[in-house]
């Protein structure tokens, strides 16, 4: 029983709105990530979604015109923003800031179905510091846009599955894998899933039309993005490159074990331990759906052979649930306090935010502008000194093009790391068959006027000894420096 005048607080968090919640979240999201919205670029990967995000604004298809192994609708997404809001660093990382917040609040929602409001409310604080904190999780990557469709895919199937919400979720975890396709395999899980429940549950004709339901939706989204690839008669760049592609890009990458094997160890261990201690409650309908989609994620991991910072962005929101609930099941930790200890660790946590929030303001004070970064300042002092930009090569900082607006000199220099993926070449009929091959026509042929690398670094990865080895003696003979930026 409970005494009278006391509020539990299970009481206080109950007594919280959805978009008290909503405003919380969004705003603790913009704080940590706002600093970052004047950085040249985050990360490669989406300076890449910039460059054939502009090129589909001016009216080239991705793949066509520019290629880059990923989905169709980043891209869409992208180049819908910069058509609306111009060349937008600020848009673009706003997008970024509200789909964690959005990928935030439905974890909260989902926690709210699943285990409690208080579950709820600090996975989804948990999850808008993972999806946004350490390493290049600042930037706008491909994981939070599917996560921004694959959670609120799960909320409605975690809702209620009657037919109409089947529907939904699979328009939406269809929109998901169009934009990460390592997330078929979470997809084909929840269809297996849907089918088995529903015959449990109900009978083979209820399973079975929900799975049915769930996959046709998924199709519909897939079938929506090659759709203008068939009106143009270019539909075979579009399988060659969303599906083809990948699996062969899957199959080329060495297994690393070192790069997957602890994580899949250390979650696994967390699972069976909390099911040995009776911690979680696995028989319920939807902890089971989580666990299920959890699992897909996992295993294309496994499937890919190595994770990295920005593959976790998937997994962060439903583990983080997991483990509120695994914590609240302690019986010593269910005396504590834990609101204090929590607030204290959303003040401590966001340190890069801090250090670029004094960054920035340096920056404005010495130069006159918070936008900053040799992505910036290249392009500046290129038209400042009347350089050649109109046949430039950026081996780094290749959000350059972007501020020149130009574009990069081949397909496979889209993304500089491409050039170095010869495998892939035959997916974007690519005429030169090797690496060296385009390096030397892009040096010899194309003959750049000017090249942009990075001080004192290799060029390719450390792996492409003859490429590297190509391209610095193929510049020490024919180029002379013309100066360091920052």
């Amino acid at each position: 029983m409970r005494s009278k005048g006391k509020t539990s607080p299970i009481s206080y968090y109950d007594k919280l709105s959805g978009k008290t919640v909503l405003a919380v979240l969004f705003l603790l999201a913009l704080f940590i990530r706002f600093p970052f919205f004047f950085r040249d670029y985050i990360d490669r990967d989406e300076s890449t979604f910039i460059l054939v995000g502009q090129a589909l604004a001016d009216g080239y298809l991705p793949y066509t015109f520019l290629w880059d192994l990923k989905p169709p609708l980043v891209f869409f997404i992208i180049g819908g923003l910069i058509s609306i809001f111009g060349k937008s660093f600020i848009a673009i990382r706003l997008f970024g800031t509200i789909a964690v917040c959005l990928t935030a609040f439905f974890t909260y929602k989902i926690g709210g179905h699943v285990f409690s409001k208080k579950i709820g409310i600090w996975s989804s604080l948990g999850a808008v510091l993972l999806l946004s904190l350490f390493g290049s999780l600042q930037g706008v990557m491909s994981e939070h846009i599917s996560m921004l469709f694959f959670i609120p895919g799960l909320y409605f199937l975690v809702k209620s599955r009657n037919n109409s919400n089947v529907v939904l979720s699979g328009l939406l975890i269809g929109m998901a894998l169009m934009t990460k396709i390592n997330l078929a395999y979470a997809a084909l899980f929840l269809t297996l899933f849907l089918l088995v429940a529903g015959v449990r549950t109900a009978s083979w004709k209820q399973g079975l039309m929900r799975s049915l339901l769930f996959g046709a939706s998924n199709l519909i989204v897939i079938l929506l993005t090659l759709l203008p690839y068939y009106l143009t008669g270019k539909a075979d760049a579009w399988w060659k490159s969303v599906f083809l592609a990948p699996l062969e890009y899957t199959s080329a990458e060495p297994f690393s074990p070192e790069k997957i094997l602890p994580f899949i160890i250390l979650i696994t261990a967390f699972f069976l331990f909390a099911w040995k201690k009776h911690k979680l409650n696995f028989e319920n309908p939807n902890a089971q759906l989580l666990l299920i989609a959890l699992a897909g994620v996992c295993f294309s991991f496994i499937k890919g052979g190595k994770v990295n910072g920005h593959y976790l962005i998937q997994v962060y929101p439903i583990l983080l649930l997991f483990v509120g609930a695994f914590l609240s099941a302690l019986p010593h930790l269910k005396k504590w306090n834990w609101a204090p200890v929590m607030l204290v660790l959303l003040f401590l946590l966001p340190v890069e935010s801090y250090r670029e929030y004094y960054a920035i303001i340096t920056h404005k004070r010495e130069r006159g502008t918070y936008f900053n970064g040799e992505g910036i300042r290249v392009p500046q002092y290129l038209l400042a000194e009347g350089l050649n930009t109109e046949n430039v090569l950026f081996l780094e900082y290749h959000i350059g093009y972007w501020l020149l607006d130009k574009m990069p000199p081949t397909l496979a220099a889209t993304h500089p790391s491409n050039l170095c993926r010869e495998e892939l070449f035959p997916f974007f009929d690519n005429p030169r068959r090797t690496t060296i091959e385009e390096l030397k026509f892009i040096m010899e042929d194309l003959k750049p006027a000017t090249v942009v690398i990075r001080k004192n670094k290799r060029i390719f990865d450390k792996e492409e000894v003859e490429a590297n080895q190509y391209v610095q003696q193929y510049l020490q003979k024919f180029y002379a420096l013309q100066n360091s930026i920052d």
